[in-house]
């Protein structure tokens, strides 16, 4: 590990995943690293909730883009499976329709394709393949000038796009994802299927661009499971850390960030607690800046925020029971028999009264028989909200929503109950400032990617890292924001040492 930064102090505020893999990229650099968070502990949106059957996720389910976090655990001279177990799923994702036909994707495109063919017909194998070519080229052609770039613009974008004239009709830029998927597939079925991809990232089908069916190759790529749940890995980041010598403080409420001749120069906890700091990441919601609850000293920083639509929320169940029905994979699909009402309500703020409903069965894709009790997460859609009081009936949802399962065959011994389930009110609690959204900003409008602040801010030693941020929501995502943030510290770094006199160096004047 480099020790040359050792005297340097860095806070980083937020221990989801974004803020823990920024704990460790600063701690490989040299760095003393203290890591806040406010909730008794580490994760952020990877959080379980405790059953009879063991934790249960109550948030991400899965891992993909597995290189990502190889890289991680590489910048400590680890290797990712010394520290979790992942399992390669064979069975990307298995669909359900209310027509009673079903579809499996795999890991193979080959299988995929021969599914498919099985399922819609010859046509409809071409057309899968066809559309995978295209989103794979476009995943390809904006990984490194998009994803990897920390700070992406629009000009060199552009030109990135004209040097490669086939990926503007890739793209179909005046197209929404919905628009692009009718001309891609003649089956509604395969339409719907993969318009779901826009819920990903927290947006809807008939207002995301186009060029977002590149989602789809993030899977396509590869699904891990991570035994145990992914909870396993954030514990086995915080284990890391704490083996590196990084001062992890859970319950630790930041009250304001000190900014002094405009530089943040220490961060107050509400206890009373003061530390100095040399450099500061906030790991959370940018939008917690503007609104001052970080203090006024930062509340001209990522001020776009306040006004940028937020995308959406859900409603998450989380429970131990006996399943009956349909043989579920791990990761399961149950569509609404009506694929745009649910959009429809969506976008107007409503929450849907047919939505289609993401089941997880964590106990599934182990390798392994599953037990008699397994640990279920069911996910529908929700709109984000200003509201943090959970005062609303959940039971007619509930209803609706196991009446919906039980139409496709799928019951539950017990039935889960309304105290099961996270609401958009509870995730606008936990995380303040996000409105309840899970993905920060809409993702609508094809440069919604490009309005997301950056990892630097004006305060030239303060820094963003998390899913508000570039490149986006999604904990792969997240993950390669600590990677930008750090590397904008370390490149600050040196351009500092390098131009700054030795008499006039200290603190952060040198980061």
């Amino acid at each position: 590990m480099a020790s040359q930064n050792s005297s340097q102090r860095a806070v980083i505020i937020g221990a989801g995943i974004a803020g823990l893999a920024c704990a460790v990229r600063l701690r490989a650099a040299g760095y003393a690293v203290t890591l806040l968070e406010r909730h008794a502990e580490v994760g952020g949106k990877i959080r379980t909730l405790p059953s009879k059957a063991g934790p249960i996720d109550a948030g991400p389910t899965v891992l993909t883009m597995r290189h990502v976090f190889d890289d991680l655990f590489a910048q400590m001279g680890e290797q990712l499976e010394d520290h979790v177990t992942l399992i390669k799923q064979d069975t990307l994702a298995r669909h359900f329709w209310s027509d009673g036909s079903t579809l499996d994707l795999h890991a193979d495109p080959a299988r995929s394709a021969e599914a498919i063919r099985a399922f819609a017909g010859e046509k409809a194998a071409r057309q899968f393949t066809q559309f995978c070519a295209r989103t794979s080229r476009l995943f390809d052609a904006f990984d490194a000038p998009m994803m990897r770039a920390a700070e992406p613009r629009i000009g060199a974008l552009t030109a990135h796009v004209l040097r490669n004239p086939g990926l503007i009709p890739a793209m179909a830029p005046l197209s929404t994802l919905q628009r692009l998927l009718k001309s891609s597939f003649d089956d509604p079925r395969l339409r719907q299927l993969f318009g779901r991809y826009a819920t990903y990232v927290g947006g809807s089908p008939t207002h995301a661009p186009a060029i977002l069916s590149l989602i789809w190759q993030a899977e396509a790529s590869g699904v891990w499971v991570v035994k145990g749940g992914m909870h396993k890995l954030t514990q086995a980041l915080l284990a890391l850390l704490r083996t590196s010598g990084v001062d992890v403080r859970t319950s630790a409420h930041v009250a304001r960030i000190e900014v002094q001749q405009k530089r943040a120069k220490a961060i107050h906890l509400a206890d009373g607690t003061h530390l100095p700091c040399d450099v500061v990441i906030h790991a959370g919601d940018p939008r917690a800046l503007p609104t001052g609850a970080l203090g006024a000293d930062t509340a001209h920083i990522a001020k776009g925020t306040l006004k940028a639509q937020r995308s959406f929320s859900a409603r998450v169940l989380s429970f131990a029971a006996t399943p009956h029905g349909p043989g579920l994979a791990h990761h399961n699909i149950f569509f609404a028999a009506d694929p745009i009402s649910e959009f429809d309500d969506l976008m107007a703020g409503r929450t849907p009264t047919h939505p289609s409903f993401y089941v997880c069965a964590l106990d599934r894709g182990q390798n392994t028989a599953p037990p008699k009790t397994e640990r279920f997460e069911i996910i529908t859609n929700a709109p984000a909200t200003h509201d943090t009081t959970d005062d609303e009936d959940l039971t007619p949802w509930l209803h609706q929503i196991t009446q919906q399962m039980a139409e496709l065959g799928l019951t539950f011994s017990p039935t889960p109950t309304t105290q099961a389930v996270t609401t958009p009110q509870a995730f606008a609690r936990m995380f303040p400032a996000s409105l309840g959204a899970l993905y920060g900003q809409t993702p609508h409008g094809l440069t919604a990617a490009l309005s997301r602040p950056t990892a630097r801010t004006s305060i030239p030693n303060l820094y963003l890292a998390g899913g508000g941020t570039h490149p986006g929501a999604g904990v792969p995502m997240a993950t390669l924001s600590a990677a930008h943030a750090v590397a904008a510290i370390l490149s600050d770094q040196t351009s500092t040492s390098l131009s700054a006199p030795t008499a006039m160096r200290g603190g952060m004047s040198t980061a």
